[in-house]
């Protein structure tokens, strides 16, 4: 498998981010739904957007690993927020999980998620 970045500017860089990958080859597509800040008991994480934001990606790498994947194959990633002026925060512990080139991606704010207190939820594309 042959994954190409494809980023026409130098200020998604700076942001976190890539315009699109191209991928040749790729045995496998795994689709990620989005993942929430639900620990594994089922409850949801405290009312502290860090740590919500951390058990997302958390779950994210759980769901990956069950997949044969790795951050390292994520090649796109939409992140719902209900407070967009969180987005910040959000690509700070992206990038505690995820380092190096970055995937494609995409951030709505939405009014709210699934369950109330949630204050994140992150869906991603990954190829093998």
């Amino acid at each position: 498998m042959q994954k190409t970045q494809v980023n026409p500017w130098e200020w998604q860089d700076r942001l976190g981010f890539s315009q699109a990958w191209k991928v040749d080859g790729a045995q496998s597509v795994v689709f990620v739904s989005g993942q929430v800040p639900i620990s594994a008991d089922g409850t949801v994480t405290a009312d502290d957007f860090d740590a919500q934001a951390r058990q997302v990606f958390g779950n994210m790498r759980t769901v990956l690993e069950q997949a044969g994947a790795t951050f390292d194959s994520v090649v796109k990633l939409t992140v719902y927020l209900t407070d967009i002026s969180k987005l910040p925060d959000y690509r700070r512990i992206k990038a505690e999980f995820m380092t190096g080139r970055q995937p494609a991606s995409t951030a709505l704010g939405v009014q709210s998620l699934a369950l109330p207190g949630m204050m994140i939820e992150v869906e991603a594309i990954a190829v093998l």
